[in-house]
């Protein structure tokens, strides 16, 4: 009934380590939590009386005309999570006219997710400060036919996270007797995942994070393949922009004086993000943040992701100033349940409370929404 139902559900059903890779956050979780709670803080002031009987959430973004203010944000190891999972969260975005993100840390190659929905996909990277290494990554994700890139900037190094490591998740991905006996309990993700996807595909690797495949998900070198990050700079987005004909986009931005120097580099727009609480803990809520990015975006579009669950998050972050918003953990949930049809629900519930949230707060278009339509507390 709920985006939260499919993390009940999935709870259920996944392993204890892969749930906990997805639900956890860095260290203590504040960040992942604040995130959250950002939203508590601001209530809704409905306008009456007003025909709302032509009320449309479509949105434009980048010269496309989406179905709904809001898309998929990337999630790494959807695969493992679900069966083909990349493919399944594509398909499902697709089919509904939302656009999702492909994960740098995906276990499907780029090229096929892309294929699979060639007008919902955008792609994220994680880019090492090395322009070769750049140069290579961007015109593979060029040959595949994307047009928009968006550069993850909040990974500096890899976190504390500790809550991954307490529940018997680590990067690379260790066989151990409490993974199998946790397999062993919940046989629908052992055999219509793991084992669909060892027999169908192999084992999983790492096949977007560079110009060529990455390593086995199993493999000692994946640490280093993702942990090469300290030395990238704005002198790198400047290489990207040269070099990058579609729309540039850099996820992780928090700080109004970052989103200033993004302008100036002529980036096309920012995620404002905590990385879904992820990475540095106790960082600045996304909804926090939002405002002040705002005010100095320039032609820059403002999106936002972290924290958002309901319809009325969405219809918040539209009234801050955002021109869209982004949602992962949900969606992969749903897709680790019931695959390209959980994805597709789970679409269907959030786009039908952004409609009706729209017509009990008396606005036609999201165009219309703003500060008026807040109270903070």
């Amino acid at each position: 009934m709920s985006l939260a139902d499919f993390e009940d559900a999935a709870r259920r059903h996944l392993p204890r380590p892969i749930f906990g890779y997805v639900a956890g956050g860095a260290e203590d979780n504040a960040a992942l939590e604040d995130a959250a709670a950002a939203f508590r803080k601001w209530s809704l002031v409905p306008r009456v009386l007003v025909d709302v009987s032509q009320r449309s959430p479509a949105v434009e973004l980048f010269g496309e005309t989406y179905s709904a203010p809001f898309g998929i944000a990337p999630m790494g190891i959807s695969a493992l999570i679900a069966y083909e999972g990349d493919l399944a969260l594509a398909r499902a975005a697709e089919a509904a006219n939302v656009p999702m993100i492909v994960s740098s840390t995906g276990l499907i190659p780029l090229e096929e997710v892309r294929a699979a929905a060639s007008r919902a996909t955008w792609f994220q990277a994680y880019l090492p400060g090395d322009s070769a290494q750049i140069e290579a990554m961007v015109q593979r994700v060029q040959a595949a036919g994307y047009r928009t890139l968006v550069l993850t900037v909040d990974v500096a190094t890899l976190p504390s996270r500790e809550n991954n490591i307490r529940v018997g998740f680590t990067t690379p991905l260790r066989p151990s007797a409490r993974l199998a006996w946790d397999g062993l309990l919940r046989p629908r993700w052992l055999i219509g995942t793991l084992m669909r996807t060892l027999l169908k595909r192999g084992m999983p690797h790492f096949e977007n994070s560079a110009a060529t495949r990455g390593v086995p998900i199993i493999a000692r070198a994946a640490v280093r393949q993702f942990s090469a990050r300290d030395k990238l700079t704005w002198a790198h987005v400047a290489q990207i922009r040269r070099m990058w004909n579609g729309n540039l986009v850099l996820k992780g931005i928090l700080s109004a004086a970052d989103a200033r120097i993004a302008a100036d580099h002529a980036v096309d727009g920012v995620i404002v993000s905590n990385h879904g609480g992820r990475q540095l803990d106790s960082s600045t809520a996304p909804l926090r943040a939002l405002p002040a990015i705002v005010q100095v975006k320039g032609p820059m579009k403002v999106m936002i992701d972290g924290g958002i669950r309901r319809g009325t998050d969405v219809i918040k972050a539209l009234a801050l100033g955002a021109d869209f918003a982004f949602i992962a953990r949900p969606f992969i949930y749903a897709a680790a349940i019931g695959g390209q049809a959980g994805v597709a629900h789970a679409i269907r519930l959030l786009s039908q409370e952004i409609v009706q949230d729209m017509a009990l707060l008396g606005v036609r278009s999201l165009n219309e929404l703003g500060p008026q339509a807040l109270v903070e507390h």
